[in-house]
Parts: C-alpha cells; structure tokens; sequence
C-alpha cells in the first residue's frame, strides 16, 4: 500500500510542505486543472508539476482526473476529436511521469483517474453540514435535489459542473434524459474501447471513478454504480490498463452495494482506492464523516482486509474529511481530518498485511500486470 493524498495546486491551503509531514505519507495525486476537458495536456505542463511535487519530497503517479468531455458522454459529432485529445493527455502523462524498473515505484505504470458522470460531476446539498462535534462535512438530502427542476430552475447545488446559464443547463439535462442509460453505456464502451489500448502504449492504467452519488438524479442516468457496472466494464476491456478507482465512500452511500465483498472481488482490477466511511440517513442521503469504522455505515477495517487479502498493494488516499479545530479550506478537503484518516488507514492495512499468511500467493496490481503486458 502507497498513502497517498491529493492536492490542488499552490493554491490549496493543504501545502506539499505540510502533506509531506504526515507519517508514511508518500506521493500527491494531482492534475492540470486549469486545462479544460477535451483540451489535451502538454508534456512540459505535466513535467512541471512532477517536479513541483518532487521538490518537496514527494512522489507524482497518480493523477486525478483526466476530464472526458460531454461530446463523448453524449455521442456527439465531435467525440472523436475529444477522445484524441484524451488520448494525447495519456501519452504526455506517461511520457512525464513513467519511471524505469528498479525506480521509485519499480516500474509501475502511472495512474491516470477518470469518471464518465454525465453533465456534473459528484453532487452534495450541503458543504457545511454541522456535527454533533462541531465539526462540519458534506452532506446529500435526495429529497431536496429531486425537489428541484433543472428545466426550469438554475442549480445551486454544491458540485454542479454545469453552470451553463439556464438555457444551456436545460438542453444538457434535456439530451442525457433522451439519451437514456443504454445509449450511455455504448458511449461509454466507445470511449473504452477506442482508450484502453491507447493507455497501454503510452504506459499508463485507466481508474474509473463511480459515479457519486451512484444513483440517476435529475432524470439524467448514471451508469458506475455498483458490482454490476464494474463486471461490464471488465468484460468491455480485459487488459489491465482498464482498471478501477475503488471509492469506498461513494460505493457505500448505497445500501445496494456490498461494498466488503466489492473490495474482494474486485482487488485485482483496482488501480488506485479513496477510503472514507460515510453514514447513511435515509433512502439515498448520508453524511460524510470522520474515516473509522464507528463513525458511519461502513466497516472500513473489513474493507481493507478484503483489498489486501484480495492482492490490492496500490495507491490509497483518505478522501473527503470533515473541517475541524476551526480549519479553513476547501470542504472535504482540509488537512487535518485527512491526515487523520490517513494514519487510521495506515494502521488498518499494517494490521491487515501482518494477518495476511507469508506464503499464500498474492495476486499482481493492475499497475504491475499492466508493466509486463507493454
């Protein structure tokens, strides 16, 4: 297991200097994120950053995310020149961040993580949700999304990508809602097929994120939402480069998926894991919290047993924490509950790999299996 924690960028509050304290902490997974999607990512943007990170002491092998545009979610005219533009951003992230056998993370293929939500990426109702600790986290109330009309009304819901005005806002709900979840996951099998072989050239591993919340809202379909989705998805693609962002927290808002038994099943096709607990509210809302078991509705011990004895030894970050001790930041991103997390997931898998028996064969990474198929 790699610890992992993601940053945004000089201007996130959460410096390199101050992940770099956190014990065991090894690498930062981050992006270009002032690229556009559909506009590819130039190799010297990429290197840059790598040598930003490394600066300070740390590892650059995960990148999260590499946007697909809506013309390829939607089958637009202009997919194919989106798609190329993705895979041009595959090659100049390989070409940065590939590092020889023996290296750092002996010549393991880059992470690249990706999603296929439609119109918007995750969605909450609050950013501020308060606790009973005085501390405060990110919440989702279904009833109040589906108390509101996006053909008519313009969102203001906390991560609503699609600040189009009301009038684009309406036709990109409009045409995923005509499109359909069928029509969606040919899109999505279009992409998959055209990228995947393209990952493999330029040397790096595909990790498909869930959609979060993993559940259609607005009328509009989403298709990463559970065992099921991630079966087709490997049937689309077999080769290892088509490998999955196991998000705990996103998987277990949703009573439907066992997400213990995901883990399991899952583990050799996981490329990179966010572990964070959540509790669930009522039918389809939860609160974030803090990452320990009792906390919320998963049982992140077992979760990370199962990845383990599964074969999972890949990236693993905290994901969204709550704000504590008066931090100011970015909701869900603050640096203290983070770290916290960070060393409470530490601990799970140092107890889980000691448990695990030494002479029991342990299944290759998606990374390692997909260096040997280049």
């Amino acid at each position: 297991m790699n610890l992992v924690f993601r940053w945004f960028g000089d201007s996130d509050p959460a410096t390199l200097g101050k992940i770099r304290q956190i014990p065991a902490m090894k690498g930062i997974v981050s992006a270009l994120y002032d690229f556009e999607p559909g506009v590819p990512w130039p190799v010297a943007a990429v290197a840059a950053l790598r040598e930003r990170i490394e600066a300070e002491g740390l590892e650059f092998r995960v990148v999260e995310s590499v946007p697909v545009h809506e013309d390829v979610k939607l089958g637009s005219s202009g997919r194919d020149a989106r798609i190329e533009a993705f895979i041009a951003s595959l090659r100049a992230i390989g070409s940065a961040l590939g590092s020889p056998a023996g290296g750092p993370d002996d010549g393991r293929p880059p992470v690249v993580t990706y999603n296929f939500m439609p119109a918007f990426d995750w969605l909450r109702t609050e950013l501020r949700s308060p606790n009973p600790d005085g501390s405060t986290s990110l919440y989702y109330d279904h009833d109040r999304v589906e108390s509101v009309d996006p053909l008519v009304e313009t969102l203001d819901l906390p991560g609503w990508l699609g600040r189009r005005g009301m009038d684009g806002q309406a036709r990109l709900v409009a045409r995923y809602r005509e499109l359909g979840e069928a029509e969606l996951w040919r899109n999505y099998e279009y992409f998959l097929r055209a990228v995947v072989p393209a990952a493999v050239r330029a040397g790096v591993v595909l990790a498909v994120h869930p959609d979060d919340p993993p559940w259609p809202v607005f009328g509009i379909p989403r298709i990463v939402t559970g065992a099921q989705a991630l079966r087709r998805i490997a049937g689309i693609d077999p080769e290892p480069a088509n490998g999955f962002c196991f998000c705990a927290g996103t998987f277990g808002s949703s009573e439907d998926n066992d997400v213990v038994g995901m883990a399991g099943e899952f583990a050799q096709r996981i490329a990179f894991a966010h572990l964070r607990n959540v509790r669930r509210t009522g039918d389809r809302s939860f609160a974030e919290t803090a990452h320990w078991t009792g906390a919320g509705s998963l049982d992140m011990a077992a979760i990370v047993t199962a990845l383990v004895e599964g074969g999972f030894d890949g990236p693993v970050r905290p994901d969204h924490g709550r704000m504590i001790w008066g931090e100011e930041g970015m909701p869900g991103y603050g640096l203290f509950d983070r770290a916290l997390g960070s060393q409470y997931l530490l601990g799970l898998f140092e107890q889980a790999e000691r448990k695990t028996p030494q002479g029991s064969p342990r299944r290759e990474s998606p990374q390692k299996r997909g260096e040997k198929s280049r």
